[in-house]
Protein backbone atom coordinates (compact mmCIF):
# COMPACT_ATOMS: atom_id res chain seq x y z
CA UNK A 1 0.00 0.00 0.00
CA UNK A 2 1.49 3.42 -1.12
CA UNK A 3 -0.77 5.70 1.17
CA UNK A 4 -0.79 5.73 4.56
CA UNK A 5 -4.74 6.08 4.90
CA UNK A 6 -5.53 3.03 3.31
CA UNK A 7 -3.31 1.31 6.38
CA UNK A 8 -5.31 3.45 9.13
CA UNK A 9 -9.10 2.54 8.19
CA UNK A 10 -11.65 4.87 8.11
CA UNK A 11 -11.40 8.96 9.28
CA UNK A 12 -12.70 9.31 12.71
CA UNK A 13 -14.74 12.13 13.67
CA UNK A 14 -12.77 15.23 14.99
CA UNK A 15 -11.81 15.32 18.69
CA UNK A 16 -13.48 17.12 21.35
CA UNK A 17 -11.26 18.84 23.37
CA UNK A 18 -11.32 17.83 26.46
CA UNK A 19 -10.99 20.70 28.47
CA UNK A 20 -12.05 24.29 27.61
CA UNK A 21 -12.38 27.74 28.48
CA UNK A 22 -15.22 28.02 31.48
CA UNK A 23 -14.39 24.91 32.93
CA UNK A 24 -13.91 24.18 36.26
CA UNK A 25 -11.22 21.80 37.19
CA UNK A 26 -8.92 20.96 40.43
CA UNK A 27 -5.26 21.04 40.25
CA UNK A 28 -3.76 17.28 40.59
CA UNK A 29 -0.11 18.26 41.51
CA UNK A 30 2.73 21.22 42.23
CA UNK A 31 2.29 23.62 45.17
CA UNK A 32 -1.25 24.68 44.29
CA UNK A 33 -2.78 20.86 44.30
CA UNK A 34 -6.01 20.44 45.20
CA UNK A 35 -7.07 23.78 44.41
CA UNK A 36 -10.16 24.32 42.22
CA UNK A 37 -10.59 27.20 39.65
CA UNK A 38 -12.14 28.09 36.46
CA UNK A 39 -10.28 27.96 33.03
CA UNK A 40 -9.66 31.25 32.31
CA UNK A 41 -8.24 29.86 28.38
CA UNK A 42 -6.50 27.49 26.61
CA UNK A 43 -2.92 27.76 25.79
CA UNK A 44 -0.82 25.84 23.00
CA UNK A 45 2.74 26.32 23.27
CA UNK A 46 3.98 26.65 19.96
CA UNK A 47 7.19 27.20 20.57
CA UNK A 48 8.01 23.77 22.53
CA UNK A 49 5.90 22.48 19.92
CA UNK A 50 8.83 23.85 17.33
CA UNK A 51 12.03 22.41 19.84
CA UNK A 52 10.22 18.70 20.42
CA UNK A 53 9.21 18.24 16.54
CA UNK A 54 12.72 19.39 15.51
CA UNK A 55 14.74 16.93 18.34
CA UNK A 56 11.83 14.15 17.58
CA UNK A 57 11.30 14.29 14.41
CA UNK A 58 7.54 15.23 12.78
CA UNK A 59 5.51 11.90 13.46
CA UNK A 60 6.25 13.14 17.19
CA UNK A 61 2.85 15.42 17.17
CA UNK A 62 0.57 12.93 16.22
CA UNK A 63 1.37 10.86 18.99
CA UNK A 64 0.74 13.10 21.57
CA UNK A 65 -0.73 16.66 20.74
CA UNK A 66 -1.40 17.34 24.23
CA UNK A 67 2.04 17.73 25.73
CA UNK A 68 2.26 21.38 24.61
CA UNK A 69 -1.12 22.29 25.89
CA UNK A 70 -1.62 24.46 28.78
CA UNK A 71 -4.77 26.51 30.78
CA UNK A 72 -4.54 29.28 32.64
CA UNK A 73 -7.04 28.65 35.90
CA UNK A 74 -8.10 31.54 37.60
CA UNK A 75 -6.28 31.64 41.22
CA UNK A 76 -4.00 29.37 40.49
CA UNK A 77 -0.35 29.28 39.74
CA UNK A 78 -0.28 33.08 40.66
CA UNK A 79 3.09 34.62 39.72
CA UNK A 80 4.12 38.39 40.75
CA UNK A 81 5.00 41.14 38.44
CA UNK A 82 6.90 44.35 39.04
CA UNK A 83 6.21 46.84 37.22
CA UNK A 84 7.69 50.37 36.85
CA UNK A 85 5.51 53.42 36.08
CA UNK A 86 5.45 54.50 32.98
CA UNK A 87 4.98 57.83 30.44
CA UNK A 88 2.00 57.01 28.34
CA UNK A 89 3.01 57.52 24.47
CA UNK A 90 -0.44 59.14 23.23
CA UNK A 91 -1.46 61.26 25.90
CA UNK A 92 -5.34 63.00 25.62
CA UNK A 93 -8.09 63.97 27.91
CA UNK A 94 -9.19 60.22 28.73
CA UNK A 95 -6.16 58.22 28.95
CA UNK A 96 -3.88 59.31 32.18
CA UNK A 97 -0.40 60.60 31.09
CA UNK A 98 1.73 58.02 33.03
CA UNK A 99 0.47 54.39 33.72
CA UNK A 100 1.07 53.54 37.34
CA UNK A 101 3.69 50.99 38.90
CA UNK A 102 3.20 48.47 41.13
CA UNK A 103 3.48 44.21 42.23
CA UNK A 104 0.72 42.93 39.31
CA UNK A 105 -0.49 39.20 40.41
CA UNK A 106 -1.09 37.35 37.03
CA UNK A 107 -1.77 33.57 36.53
CA UNK A 108 0.63 31.31 34.96
CA UNK A 109 -0.21 28.64 32.73
CA UNK A 110 -0.59 24.88 33.92
CA UNK A 111 0.76 22.12 31.86
CA UNK A 112 -3.26 20.63 30.41
CA UNK A 113 -2.18 17.08 32.13
CA UNK A 114 -1.69 19.00 36.03
CA UNK A 115 -5.31 19.52 35.91
CA UNK A 116 -8.24 17.25 36.53
CA UNK A 117 -11.94 18.53 34.99
CA UNK A 118 -14.37 17.98 37.61
CA UNK A 119 -17.96 17.08 36.86
CA UNK A 120 -20.79 19.80 37.51
CA UNK A 121 -23.34 16.72 38.03
CA UNK A 122 -21.38 14.54 40.87
CA UNK A 123 -18.86 17.84 41.85
CA UNK A 124 -16.38 15.57 41.79
CA UNK A 125 -12.95 15.20 39.89
CA UNK A 126 -13.58 12.81 36.81
CA UNK A 127 -11.87 11.59 33.33
CA UNK A 128 -13.71 12.30 30.33
CA UNK A 129 -15.58 9.90 27.90
CA UNK A 130 -16.35 10.90 24.11
CA UNK A 131 -20.02 9.91 22.69
CA UNK A 132 -21.56 10.39 19.37
CA UNK A 133 -25.45 11.45 19.80
CA UNK A 134 -28.05 10.76 17.20
CA UNK A 135 -27.35 13.69 14.95
CA UNK A 136 -23.78 13.05 14.83
CA UNK A 137 -22.45 15.46 17.10
CA UNK A 138 -19.80 14.46 19.66
CA UNK A 139 -19.94 15.58 23.34
CA UNK A 140 -18.13 15.20 26.23
CA UNK A 141 -19.33 12.86 28.87
CA UNK A 142 -18.23 11.98 32.54
CA UNK A 143 -17.22 8.84 33.45
CA UNK A 144 -18.15 8.48 36.76
CA UNK A 145 -21.98 9.23 36.58
CA UNK A 146 -22.42 9.28 32.47
CA UNK A 147 -24.15 12.82 32.37
CA UNK A 148 -23.54 14.97 29.85
CA UNK A 149 -20.94 17.99 30.41
CA UNK A 150 -22.86 20.76 29.13
CA UNK A 151 -20.50 23.62 26.66
CA UNK A 152 -20.34 26.91 28.40
CA UNK A 153 -20.57 29.78 26.28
Amino acid sequence: MATGTAERGPRRATKVPEIRRGDTVVVLGGKDAGKRGTVERVVTNQQGAKKTRAKYGRQWASLSPLSTAAVVVEGVNIAKRHTKPRQGSNTNDRTPKITQGGILDLAQPLAIGKVMLVCPHCDKPTRIAHKALDNGRRVRVCRRCGEQIEVRS
